[in-house]
């Protein structure tokens, strides 16, 4: 029996070699967002001074809580039809969860002197300026 269980063993062992073997060169890294962004005509000036004053802001108070890695204003140099002229990137450790999400909400707006009512106001007056094209969300691979 003693040397049943031995051979059971061994080849369990040598069935995990392989998988161990192929292992991929990559790993799952931090998270990306990259919000796409129409800037109305003749309101990019404005559209700068919001990201510089308030989502700068925001982004900083972010990542002084270890919420985000880091964040990057991009604009495209020439946009072809349909293509966004500003492109918002953060990187964060790791989404969170439903609950730290709202947790994380209700700090943030305190700290802008925000609520949700104020917040969501807030939006819908720089739809003045630019018109929101979506966001995708990427996962970095690092290696290993």
């Amino acid at each position: 029996m003693r040397k049943l269980l031995l051979g059971i063993a061994s080849l369990s062992l040598m069935a995990g070699a392989p998988a161990a073997a192929q292992q991929s060169a990559f790993k799952a890294g931090p998270m990306w967002t990259a919000a796409r962004i129409a800037v109305e005509d003749g309101q990019m000036q404005n559209y700068m001074d919001y990201l510089n004053k308030t989502w700068a802001e925001s982004q900083a108070f972010a990542k002084s809580q270890g919420w985000l890695l880091d964040y990057y204003v991009l604009q495209s140099v020439n946009p072809r039809d349909g293509e966004p002229n500003i492109v918002l990137l953060t990187r964060y450790p790791d989404m969170p969860t439903a609950a730290e999400a709202e947790r994380r909400n209700v700090l943030m707006n305190q700290h802008m002197s925000l609520d949700d009512h104020s917040a969501a106001a807030a939006s819908g007056v720089r739809n003045a300026m630019r018109h929101l094209m979506g966001s995708v969300l990427y996962r970095e691979m690092v290696k290993r």
